[in-house]
């Protein structure tokens, strides 16, 4: 069941906060070709379809490409779709599998493609056979932060705000259009920065992009002459560094106990870590998925503690724990070692790594 981050009360404090106006733009019925995978896409697609039933004079057809889904899990044998099929099939939209442009040619005429955290480009073939080209909505204020992860980079970085860009789909490079739609100066507050997770943030956005994307499409911004809207350069602001935020990997999310806080550690992990598990009785590293965590204090006998050890499992807890940065611990209360039961990970390793770990790394599921 896909739960949709649409907010009614993030949509009005949108749309209070933006000037509306009016546009003698006119344009032909569109007839929309989606892409999307995430559940950040599937807001902006809820948005536009119920603006194509309630506007039909601007939205003709809707139609939603998508990628195919992957395998997953134990052995590789649990197929995993992209949240945007069922959202898809919810609405009763015609759907489109693509994994690549190469050879594909769209079943009708579309004049507006519209990608939304999709991951594939759209090649020039496909936007010049739209009338209206494409557009896209990027969790970022473009042109900082872009790339495929800005909401990841964003916290990474330490940001305190952020945004929502409306912008052209570039024929030749990702995140290169018109920006036609941008959350006002100065952006907008991250909630809760030091604690707030990627998934967190994508929520928190999805319901501004998909209201921007809906009022780019209401007042033609798509249509010749194109207005730039950009305030990221402005002169206020002017040589302000533009930054990269390219596709996490696993070195990215290593998780280093001696110099991060116990806010920071969960903040990054987002409930789908994984941890590479080594000790003298395995044959080698073990994958783990940790499922839930949680902070304790340290007590007046650990308070005087100078080093920070390795991972150590804690009768007091009853699981693995690891100290923090912070002088706080750890807690894996729930995780699940590679090849064994879902959530059993304290029971493996109790018997086996009971006094301590010979090495521990921890990583994000890519």
């Amino acid at each position: 069941m896909i739960r949709p981050c649409l907010s009614p009360r993030l949509v009005a404090a949108w749309r209070i906060s933006r000037a509306h106006y009016s546009t003698s733009k006119t344009s032909e019925p569109l007839r929309i070709l989606y892409c999307g995978t995430d559940d950040f896409s599937v807001a902006s697609l809820r948005a536009v379809h119920q603006e194509h039933q309630r506007n039909p004079d601007l939205i003709d057809t809707l139609h939603v490409a998508h990628r195919p889904g992957k395998l997953g899990g134990r052995g590789n044998k649990i197929l995993r779709e992209a949240p945007i099929k069922s959202a898809a099939q919810q609405l009763g939209l015609d759907t489109h599998v693509i994994d690549t442009f190469t050879g594909w040619t769209p079943p009708t005429a579309f004049n507006l493609i519209i990608a939304v955290s999709f991951g594939l480009f759209v090649p020039p073939r496909i936007l010049n056979a739209a009338k209206y080209g494409g557009l896209n909505v990027h969790p970022s204020l473009l042109p900082d932060l872009y790339g495929p992860a800005p909401l990841f980079h964003a916290l990474l970085k330490g940001d305190k705000k952020t945004g929502v860009s409306v912008q052209t789909l570039h024929h030749a490079h990702f995140d290169r259009g018109t920006i036609l739609e941008q959350t006002p100066y100065p952006g907008i507050d991250i909630p809760d920065p030091e604690t707030c997770t990627p998934a967190q943030l994508s929520c928190h956005l999805a319901p501004i992009g998909a209201s921007m994307l809906v009022d780019a499409l209401r007042s033609r911004a798509f249509v010749p002459p194109l207005k730039e809207v950009e305030w990221y350069q402005s002169a206020e602001l002017k040589g302000r560094r533009i930054r990269h935020a390219p596709k996490i990997t696993k070195e990215d999310m290593h998780v280093d106990f001696k110099t991060w806080s116990s806010d920071r550690i969960i903040q990054l992990w987002d409930d789908t870590i994984y941890e590479k598990l080594c000790n003298q009785k395995d044959d080698g590293p073990k994958r783990i998925k940790i499922h839930k965590v949680s902070v304790a204090e340290l007590d007046e006998l650990e308070s005087d503690i100078e080093t920070i050890p390795e991972p150590f499992w804690s009768p007091l807890y009853g699981c693995v724990t690891h100290y923090t940065s912070d002088r706080k611990i750890i807690c894996l209360e729930s995780f699940t070692v590679q090849g064994h039961g879902q959530g059993k990970g304290n029971s493996f390793v109790l018997p086996r790594l009971k006094d301590h770990f010979k090495s521990m790394t921890t990583f994000k599921d890519e």
